[in-house]
């Protein structure tokens, strides 16, 4: 989880690029991975599908009640998350997305753009597909 004033930026934003290990958004770039949240942008610390935990999506969960749909971009590949992770976000009423971090992009910013409460939690790429 990142502390305050660390690796946070206050405002929802679309993501304008992402690769080399980072995401570009709101004009700045970002090294590493990301939580898109209704409270802003925040670093993230997961770096592989296994540190997807519900731990590490605390944020997510804080602001639960500002989320129809969380997409988790798991990097290149597509891995199963923690059963447990669906089961809590379903019992906060959120659908849950897990694919490969550009799938999860793109489809994060349409939602967005559709002004629709969606939350992304995207693991860092180097290579873009």
């Amino acid at each position: 989880m990142a502390e305050p004033g660390l690796g946070f930026y206050p405002y929802q934003a679309q993501v304008d690029a992402y690769g080399n290990g980072g995401f570009r958004f709101a004009g700045m770039s970002h090294h590493g991975s990301l939580l898109c949240l209704p409270s802003g942008m925040h670093a993230w610390g997961a770096t592989v599908p296994s540190e997807v935990t519900l731990d590490s999506l605390e944020l997510v969960f804080a602001v639960a009640d500002q989320i129809d749909v969380l997409m988790i971009g798991l990097g290149n590949d597509i891995a199963a998350i923690d059963p447990a992770i669906r089961a809590a976000a379903r019992e906060r009423g959120i659908i849950v997305e897990a694919i490969g971090t550009g799938g999860a992009v793109r489809t994060y910013n349409i939602l967005l753009s559709e002004q629709r409460a969606v939350a992304a939690a995207l693991i860092a790429v180097e290579n873009v597909r």
